[in-house]
C-alpha cells in the first residue's frame, strides 16, 4: 500500500500530558519529559511553506498545548493559510497558563477535536480519571460560548468516541445522535460530529490487554472483522506524521512503534532529509498487525469510521 499524498501533516508535540489515561496509545501523562524543541518546530514551519499540496495541519500529543511552541505553531500554520487541527482533552482549558487557551483557538479558527469516551460520569471518570468529565463538561460549554459547535459560527468543535474495554466501537451515525440528545438536554451542549475510534492494541492499552489476558482474543475480534472496503479511505494514506523529534512516520500509531515512513537511502528519517512532505508521496507503508484496527468493521482513523 502506497500514501496517495500528504495532504495532512500530522505533529506530536511530545507526551506529556495533564492526565494520564487507561487507553492511551502515547503513552503519556504528567511525568513524561518528551517534548518537541524550536529548532524541529521551525523546521517543520519551513516545510510547510513548502508543500502547498499540504492543506492541513493536525496537531497532537500528549497534551499538545503545554509544548512552548504549541501556539507558534499555530499561527504560522494559520498564517500559511493551512487549516489547524487541534486534538484537545478539555480538561486542558482549566490548567494553570492556559487561562487564555481557548481565546486563541477561536482567533485563530483552529477546528478543535476533543476527547468525551462518554456522557456519562461514571464511564469518563473511569477511563480518564477523577473529576475529568466535569472539566470536560466546563470546557465544552466554555468552547461554546465562544461559538464552537454553533452553526455558521465557522468554528467546528468535533467530539472522540474510544471504547472503554477489547471490543469494536458502535455506529457512529446512531451514537452521534445519542450523544447529541444528551447533551443538550443534560448541560445544552452542542457540537459538530462525532468520531469513534478504535482502540489499537499498542502501548498503555496493549498492555492493559496483556493484564487481563485479553490480547489474543481482541486481536481475533480486529482480524475477523477485516473490511476491504476501509482501505480506500485509510488515513495513513492522506498524511504524515511528524514525532516530537523530528522523525517521519506514517501515522500516529507506527509513530508510537517507531517504525519509520520510507525516505530512500534512511533508516530513520527525519525532517531534516527532505525539502518538501511531496517528496513522501506515493512511497510505501509501514504495516503490521496492528493495522487490523484501522481496517475492522467501519473502520477507524483520526476522523472517525472509514467505511
Amino acid at each position: 500500500m502506497r500514501r496517495i499524498n500528504a495532504g495532512t501533516l500530522q505533529i506530536n508535540l511530545g507526551k506529556l500530558c495533564n492526565q494520564a489515561c487507561h487507553h492511551c496509545h502515547v503513552d503519556a501523562g504528567p511525568k513524561r519529559k518528551e517534548q518537541m524543541d524550536e529548532k524541529t518546530a521551525h523546521r517543520l514551519i519551513e516545510l510547510l511553506e513548502a508543500s502547498p499540496e499540504t492543506h492541513t495541519v493536525d496537531i497532537t500529543g500528549g497534551a499538545p498545548e503545554l509544548n512552548a511552541n504549541f501556539r507558534y505553531l499555530v499561527t504560522e500554520a494559520r498564517k500559511l493559510g493551512k487549516k489547524v487541527i487541534e486534538r484537545c482533552n478539555l480538561s486542558i482549558l482549566f490548567e494553570p497558563g492556559q487561562e487564555t487557551l481557548a481565546q486563541f483557538l477561536a482567533k485563530q479558527q483552529v477546528e478543535i477535536t476533543a476527547s468525551l469516551p462518554c456522557y456519562s460520569q461514571e464511564n469518563v471518570d473511569k477511563q480518564r480519571g477523577k473529576g475529568i468529565f466535569d472539566k470536560s463538561i466546563r470546557g465544552l460549554q466554555m468552547l461554546n460560548k465562544l461559538g464552537y459547535g454553533q452553526k455558521r459560527s465557522g468554528l467546528d468543535l468535533h467530539l472522540v468516541y474510544n471504547p472503554g474495554g477489547a471490543f469494536l466501537p458502535p455506529d457512529q451515525a446512531q451514537l452521534e445522535l445519542a450523544y447529541k440528545k444528551k447533551l443538550l438536554e443534560d448541560f445544552g451542549i452542542v457540537f459538530n460530529n462525532l468520531f469513534t475510534i478504535t482502540n489499537l492494541p499498542i502501548s498503555r492499552f496493549r498492555k492493559s490487554l496483556e493484564r487481563n489476558n485479553q490480547l489474543q482474543d481482541y486481536m481475533q475480534l480486529l482480524e475477523e472483522n477485516y473490511n476491504a472496503a476501509t482501505l480506500e479511505s485509510l488515513m495513513c494514506k492522506f498524511q504524515i506524521s511528524v514525532g516530537w523529534q523530528g522523525h517521519l512516520y506514517d501515522c500516529d500509531f507506527n509513530q508510537m512503534l517507531e517504525l519509520p515512513a520510507e525516505v530512500a537511502g534512511k533508516h530513520q528519517p527525519t525532517i531534516w532529509d527532505i525539502e518538501s512532505l511531496g517528496e513522501l508521496n506515493l512511497k510505501n507503508i509501514a504495516l503490521e498487525n496492528h493495522c487490523y484496527g484501522c481496517t475492522a468493521g467501519a473502520g477507524s482513523s483520526c476522523a472517525g469510521t472509514l467505511a
